[in-house]
C-alpha cells in the first residue's frame, strides 16, 4: 500500500534561526524502519506499506511536530485512519503541521543588582564592608586593661615569618 502525505511549515520568521526548508525535513516510519525526505513541495510518501498501527515521526531543524499514530485497514483497501498521539485529535487528511518552534537557546537574564548581591562574592565583599564599619564600634566597647592585655600576649606569642619557615623547611 502507498501512503502519501504532506508537511506545511509556514514561514513565521518568530524564530532566530533561518526558516526551515521542506526538502530538510526528514520523517521516520515505526522508529526508523523507513525514512524518506520530504519534496520541496512538502509531500513524501512510503511505499508498501502493510496494513496494522504505524507511527509517523517528523524531524525538522528548528520545529516541532506530533508524531502521527496512522491505521491501515486490511479489510477495506484504502483506508486510512489517523490521529495526533499528543491530543489524539483525528486527522480527516494527513496534514502534518508543526505544533511551536524549538527554541534552542536560552534568553540570557537581565542586569540585576540583587543578584550581583547573592552571589558567594557579593556576599563576602558586604560582610568585609559591614566588619570595616562595626569593628570599630566593638573595640570603643571593649576595656583599656583588655586590650593591653591582648597586646602583650600578642608581643610574647612568636609570630613565625615566611623566612623562618623557610629556613626550617631547608634544614
Amino acid at each position: 500500500m502507498l501512503l502519501l502525505c504532506v508537511v506545511l511549515i509556514a514561514a513565521s520568521g518568530k524564530g532566530f534561526g533561518l526558516p526551515a526548508k521542506t526538502s530538510n525535513t526528514k520523517v521516520i516510519l515505526n522508529g526508523g524502519q523507513k525514512v524518506t525526505f520530504a519534496r520541496p513541495d512538502g509531500y513524501f510518501a512510503f511505499h508498501n506499506v502493510p496494513a496494522g498501527t504505524h507511527l509517523i515521526e517528523v524531524s525538522s531543524l528548528g520545529y516541532f511536530f506530533s508524531p502521527v499514530r496512522v491505521d491501515i485497514s486490511a479489510r477495506n483497501p484504502g483506508h486510512i485512519q489517523a490521529a495526533l498521539t499528543e491530543n489524539r485529535r483525528v486527522l480527516n487528511e494527513l496534514v502534518l503541521e508543526p505544533l511551536k518552534e524549538e527554541q534552542y537557546y536560552e534568553i540570557r537574564e537581565p542586569f540585576n543588582v540583587m543578584s550581583l548581591l547573592k552571589s558567594p562574592m557579593g556576599l563576602m565583599v558586604g560582610f568585609m564592608v559591614l566588619m570595616v564599619f562595626v569593628m570599630p564600634k566593638m573595640m570603643e566597647n571593649i576595656d583599656p586593661e583588655e586590650i593591653k592585655q591582648a597586646q602583650e600576649q600578642m608581643r610574647n606569642s612568636p609570630v613565625p615569618s615566611f623566612s623562618g619557615l623557610l629556613a626550617r623547611a631547608n634544614s
